[in-house]
């Protein structure tokens, strides 16, 4: 499409290279059709002017141009240009005339015949280049191959990871593309090796041979639940193409063909129109067909057990209950900070209430794990912390759970002795600190353990299922049993059980629990197909474990907290397509709120469609994008309260200060912003810490109050600020 005049006017050259037209755009740049001196033609990306002023998106964006060039073949389109400094950054590549592969199949329909084959063996040498330069594509799909007159061009190396283990995101996305991603990108992202993109592979050409994506769920939530679980759909795939496919979507990444096996077997594909054959058993020799069978995705649940599956959502609304719980977690250790510090007035006064001779600081929350030499590189980590009175429980790299002092961040003592970066604790209640720890085996059950908070001495441990989160409710700790089969109160101070539930309502026995207001929940769902039908919501009885049936709720109900006592949920927008690449830019379209008594739920709808991480504090729903804004809706009638673009990235769920009226939120540099709880106004941010460690682009960050005191983690790094003055003591600005 050719150049607006505000792009003739204000950009018209850059680099040296004119740019003659516009051929696309994104989330993060536009993407310009450039001709060099000398007549060369490239393909200039060019950065949006908002992100070009925050030095966190220069530093990724500079990690992109690193990755593309270390990749040079006859099947990439390699970078010719670039200056990550200039003022509005760039990137150029050599212009590849073509469409996109997908746009080729939804104009054209399915290849066949020698163009599936030119595909194929064009795609295998892409990838053979690009693992040869050290690097995991990690996003290959069809919009990211383009369909030159000579064969196919794989781009965009934007979200690559290098053998240096050096991540690069782009922001408000998921590390990958659902339909297109592997089950270890889901499940255990730090795993990801060459074979993730033998998979995406599989799956790029199913979709070129019929139209149709093997994994096609309602949502990212359920395509990743599909991916992960259940066997691809590939009706339409002819032979052989289908047999080498199918061994190329197997769940265990050593199960699929390495690539110069796959050149072998690509070039036995027909190269003639009316070779091709469809259905039949599969042709290549030793390798056994599936077939998705009733019991398959129960099968798979616990076949697939591990510390990092159980991040993934077992169904739209359970699944949230991962993400969103977190938050809830989050805030609810904030409310319980405890008794004042001495000294401190019980009213609210001008003057912040701080823990006793407390002083901006900065604490590692990293240790050397002795005898054990491997990297320790985690993603998407939620290694924040929890509070209790003058205390601080934090995840970190090397150990389970750690006591800081609230004060000074002085490190009291230390559990465990893991590799693994740990993640936050569920909490702290009558002395003791309640968090999960890594076993061994990639595929046990996880364990949950309480420790003392005094000592940090190990008071009891129990084995649960690794398939759901687990939560404190007022008088127990609620977990599903190791066979996924039972919901299992623990007794907080003992381990041992105060009741067990079958894991089953009248929508179906897919279940997991959640805790919202302090009480014990289950969400069920059809274990064949949780994409259909409704979730069951069940309320047990805290002492007993009695449940009673609710009103039965959208699958995609995301559970937030409560609302005058009564479950509160929210519902995303229903759409067959993908709004968006991560649940956290989701659309809402409106409120559920469940009295508790009668089991009826009423639906509240949401002025403006807000987009975002929900999270709930009292009679607020926060809506946090990951492009910084952040919307606020009275939750009582959908209202939106007001709408802020903070200009700062990836921000965590906020916390909101009763004493100053202002909600705070922190990044994963170590930015904060504090806005104004009624209007919004942003009454000041700090700059980014100047060392948060290696892992700050796999790092969920967090924001949490020890009384007034802001505590928050970004990176490997925890550190406190005053709620009305920065780092430096001075007014942030």
């Amino acid at each position: 499409m050719p150049l607006s005049t505000e792009e003739s006017g204000s950009i018209g050259a850059i680099g040296g290279y004119l740019l003659v037209d516009r051929l696309g755009s994104g989330g993060m740049g536009v993407v310009y059709l450039g001709r060099s001196a000398s007549g060369r033609r490239v393909a200039v990306k060019v950065v949006h002017a908002q992100y070009a002023q925050d030095e966190e998106f220069r530093t990724r964006f500079r990690q992109e141009i690193a990755a593309a060039r270390r990749v040079s073949g006859a099947f990439t389109a390699p970078v010719v240009d670039a200056d990550p400094d200039a003022e509005l950054p760039w990137m150029a590549t050599l212009y590849v005339p073509g469409r996109t592969l997908d746009d080729l199949v939804a104009e054209q329909g399915a290849l066949g015949g020698p163009g599936l084959r030119t595909l194929a063996l064009g795609l295998v040498e892409a990838l053979r280049d690009i693992h040869q330069a050290g690097v995991v594509h990690r996003d290959l799909k069809p919009s990211n191959v383009l369909m030159a007159d000579d064969g196919p061009r794989v781009i965009d190396f934007g979200i690559s990871r290098a053998a240096d283990n050096e991540a690069l995101t782009v922001t408000g996305r998921l590390i990958g593309t659902p339909p297109f991603m592997s089950p270890e990108q889901f499940a255990s992202p730090k795993d990801v090796t060459a074979a993730s993109d033998v998979f995406s592979l599989g799956s790029l050409l199913v979709y070129a041979a019929t139209g149709n994506r093997p994994f096609e769920g309602g949502s990212p939530y359920m395509t990743g639940y599909q991916v992960v679980h259940e066997q691809p759909s590939l009706d339409g795939v002819p032979e052989p193409l289908l047999g080498i496919v199918e061994r190329c979507l197997a769940k265990d990444p050593a199960d699929r063909p390495r690539l110069d096996e796959l050149q072998r077997l690509f070039r036995s594909l027909p190269d003639t129109a009316d070779a091709v054959a469809v259905g039949g058993p599969p042709t290549v020799p030793g390798h056994r067909r599936h077939s998705r069978g009733a019991g398959d995705t129960t099968a798979a649940g616990h076949a697939g057990r591990g510390r990092r599956t159980r991040r993934l959502v077992v169904l739209g609304a359970i699944l949230a209950v991962t993400g969103v719980s977190a938050s809830m977690y989050h805030l609810k250790s904030s409310a319980q900070s405890g008794d004042a510090p001495p000294g401190a007035s019980a009213s609210a006064s001008p003057a912040p209430a701080l823990p006793t001779g407390w002083r901006p600081w900065q604490t590692q929350l990293t240790r050397t794990v002795r005898n054990d030499s491997s990297s320790i590189n985690v993603d998407d980590v939620d290694a924040g912390c929890v509070s209790a009175g003058s205390a601080l429980y934090c995840a970190g790299t090397g150990f389970t759970v750690a006591r800081l002092d609230a004060a000074s961040g002085r490190v009291a003592w230390r559990y465990g002795n893991s590799s693994q970066a740990a993640e936050r604790p569920l909490g702290v209640r009558d002395g003791i600190v309640y968090t999960y720890e890594q076993p061994d085996e990639v595929y046990a059950d996880q364990r949950v353990i309480a420790l003392d908070a005094d000592t940090g001495r190990r008071v009891w441990t129990r084995e649960v299922s690794a398939t759901a989160r687990v939560a404190l409710f007022d008088g127990g700790v609620l977990a599903m049993s190791d066979t996924a089969k039972e919901f299992v109160a623990l007794d907080a101070t003992t381990g041992k059980d105060l009741w067990r539930a079958p894991a089953k309502s009248s929508a179906g026995s897919l279940c997991a629990p959640v805790v919202l207001g302090d009480a014990p929940y289950g969400l069920c769902a059809d274990a064949n197909d949780p994409t259909k039908g409704s979730a069951g919501l069940l309320r047990f009885d805290p002492a007993g474990g009695t449940a009673d049936a609710l009103d039965p709720l959208p699958v995609s109900a995301a559970p937030l907290g409560t609302l005058a006592g009564g479950p509160l949920f929210a519902l995303p927008k229903d759409t067959t397509g993908y709004q968006s690449d991560d649940a956290k830019d989701e659309s809402y379209t409106a409120l559920l709120r469940v009295n508790p008594n009668t089991g009826t739920a009423t639906r509240i709808f949401l002025e403006g469609t807000p987009r975002g991480t929900p999270t709930v504090i009292d009679r607020t729903v926060y809506f946090v994008r990951p492009d910084g804004t952040v919307t606020a809706v009275d939750a009582a009638n959908g209202t939106r309260l007001w709408q802020r673009d903070t200009q700062i990235e990836n921000l965590s769920t906020p916390v909101r200060s009763a004493t100053y009226d202002t909600v705070y939120l922190a990044n994963r540099y170590g930015r904060l912003a504090a806005l104004d709880q009624d209007t919004g106004a942003v009454r000041w941010t700090t700059p980014k810490l100047d060392d948060p460690g290696t892992s700050v682009q796999n790092t969920i960050p967090s924001v949490l109050l020890a009384y007034d005191a802001i505590v928050a983690v970004a990176g490997e790094t925890a550190f406190s600020v005053s709620p009305v003055r920065g780092p430096t003591g001075e007014t942030a600005n």
